[in-house]
């Protein structure tokens, strides 16, 4: 006999439960250029359902899509991603409930108010922030297009509301007091750390193997047979009775390793080094390979090496001077090469810079795990060699910074190629190389001064420079213009004087409307003027117009002077008056002066001054 068995209803049902929306970790690791593994935690935050998305995305861009491939550009992200979520907590009531629907363009517009207040006007600062939570809420709304509410949809259609992009003040170059001082430090500290390790090398010639004669039997010779063979002394020893004391006597443990390893200020002063002498990016020297040296030929190799980019990577190579001193590039590198080959050993890597810690432990210095920092290093560099009183001196604060360097050696490329951008953008576009490096405070002088040269040239090229003659009619000007025998008679007799100086004729003005109508301009056009003569006779006229034009520059206003006169000036202070020795202006300066000034000034002046 069957049984019917009666299934229940559709609406009988309990209702099933929504589904949990897969949202991405608040904890993830990313591996970036160079092998450097960095871990963000963000667990600690408010908002964490936002916070997931927010997460998702930045992981993303750092991981899954590769697109950060620096680990700086992540680490701002990061920064700006803790800011935000920190300024919506505070800003709402519901930070512990608030998901993508609560978002507000009002909260995106109060974070914008207060990176604007805190960095200022000018700075990128701002602008740049906004434009990291912008570009990670619109990864998130790419993945969620219907959670965002349409009002905050159109507000990620633009970055900023208040602030715009901004030019921040690039950095400047070191003055070169302080570039010359940084760069004589680090040169002997290489010195000093290569004078060591041959030292090291001579020790553990002359030693034995210390090991089955006891600690008493540890000389320093036979500790650098022990290391040379064995390799460096570890804290290990400290279990070992005795081995401590003696390790102490002979000088510690950092000490006598660093007779056969490079310690971290070692490797410091050999990146400033090369900084200063090839002007390489920081990075970029960091973590260059051993084997960077290539094509080398007729006293000069090239450095191959990885350059950095928004975008991604690019491999590099810089051409550089070769040679057996450790001025020179290549020199420097090769010594490097045979300085950190058994610490390269030690530490299995094929970057270039390996150091041995206080511990005893051989590292690559900028390797995947361990990363040293350099800045403790720097300021004992700098207190070492005394460059903090130099740097103060120079009004400038106590920091090495690496960038700088390289903003230096540029700023000295960029002096010697006389601003010819296709000569100084080593390594740039041209138009990188004059926004970063070129456009910097410390070019100001050579920049204003180009500008100087350029309206000096264009004014010549206008306007042709004045005649001038000594007593017996010889030219004292560099003028192109021709002076026939008889012209220079007339100037000298003075019966075509016209003030300031002698006219080769009055009737041929180039100013006059009509051909042969006498010359229309103010009275000391002549300063102006191509048919102009200048001689020691007009001298005494020339410097009491001088003064007048000095006084009147008291009277009026700048635009107004320099309207009415500063042609006038320029013409006498840079075109007449060195024509004439100090001799012949000194007597000219006295005769103006024996009489009364006003004598020296024409009727056209006295009436506009009385």
């Amino acid at each position: 006999m069957s049984r019917r068995v009666r299934f229940p209803a559709p609406e009988d049902l309990a209702p099933e439960p929504e589904a949990v929306p897969a949202v991405g970790p608040v904890v993830f690791t990313a591996v970036f250029s160079g092998g450097v593994e960095r871990c963000y935690d963000f667990s600690a935050l408010a908002c964490p359902r936002l916070v997931r998305h927010l997460a998702r995305a930045l992981a993303g861009l750092a991981g899954v899509e590769n697109r950060h491939k620096y680990v700086g550009t992540t680490d701002s992200y990061a920064h700006t991603l803790t800011e935000f979520v920190t300024h919506l907590a505070q800003a709402t009531d519901m930070s512990g409930d608030m998901d993508l629907e609560d978002l507000l363009p009002e909260y995106l517009d109060s974070f914008e108010a207060i990176l604007a207040a805190r960095y200022g006007e000018s700075s990128t600062t701002p602008y740049l922030r906004m434009q990291q939570v912008v570009k990670l809420l619109r990864l998130v709304q790419e993945e969620h297009p219907d959670r965002l509410g349409m009002a905050m949809q159109a507000r990620l259609g633009f970055t900023t509301v208040q602030v715009g992009q901004g030019r921040g003040r690039p950095l400047d170059a070191y003055p070169d007091a302080l570039f010359e001082g940084v760069q004589a430090a680090a040169l002997a500290d290489v010195r000093a750390a290569r004078d060591r390790m041959l030292t090291g090398e001579q020790l553990a010639t002359a030693g034995r193997d210390p090991v089955g004669g006891g600690w008493h039997g540890w000389t320093r010779e036979n500790a650098a047979w022990h290391i040379a063979h064995r390799g460096p002394l570890t804290g290990a020893l400290r279990a070992e009775r005795g081995a401590m004391d003696k390790i102490t006597e002979l000088g510690g443990i950092g000490r006598l390793n660093s007779h056969f390893f490079l310690t971290a200020h070692d490797v410091l002063a050999f990146v400033v080094l090369l900084m200063c002498q090839t002007g390489l990016e920081p990075e970029a020297a960091c973590r260059l390979s051993a084997n960077c040296l290539i094509n080398p030929a007729r006293g000069y190799v090239s450095i191959a090496y990885v350059k950095n980019r928004s975008h991604g990577q690019s491999r590099k190579t810089l051409r550089v001077t070769d040679g057996g001193a450790v001025h020179q590039p290549g020199g420097l590198i090769r010594l490097a090469v045979r300085l950190t080959a058994h610490g390269r050993r030690l530490a299995a890597t094929d970057l270039l810079w390996a150091h041995a810690l206080r511990s005893g432990e051989v590292i690559a210095t900028f390797g995947r795990h361990r990363a040293t920092s350099l800045g403790p290093v720097k300021q004992a560099f700098l207190e070492r060699h005394q460059l903090t009183a130099l740097f103060e001196a120079s009004g400038e604060e106590a920091s090495l910074n690496l960038r700088r360097l390289r903003k230096t050696y540029k700023s000295r490329r960029y002096q010697q190629t006389g601003g010819v951008l296709e000569d100084f953008a080593e390594g740039h576009s041209p138009r990188v190389a004059a926004k970063h490096y070129a456009d910097i405070e410390a070019h100001r002088p050579l920049h204003e001064e180009a500008v100087e040269k350029g309206l000096r040239e264009a004014l010549d090229a206008a306007m042709e420079a004045p005649v001038v003659l000594d007593d017996q009619g010889r030219r004292l000007d560099r003028s192109a213009a021709e002076l026939p025998p008889d012209e220079v008679a007339v100037a000298l007799s003075g019966d075509s004087d016209v003030w300031l100086a002698s006219c080769r004729d009055f009737h041929a003005s180039p100013f006059a409307r009509r051909p042969g109508s006498g010359c229309p301009v103010a009275v000391w056009g002549c300063l102006e003027c191509p048919n102009a003569v200048f001689t020691t006779r007009h001298l005494p006229a020339i410097l009491s117009f001088a003064a007048f034009l000095t006084a009147q520059r008291e009277a009026m206003t700048v635009l107004e002077w320099n309207a009415r006169y500063a042609l006038a000036w320029e013409r006498i202070i840079t075109g007449i008056l060195p024509q004439f020795t100090g001799e012949q202006q000194a007597t000219a300066r006295l005769i103006a002066e024996g009489h009364d000034a006003a004598l020296h000034l024409p009727g056209q002046i006295l009436q506009g001054l009385t």
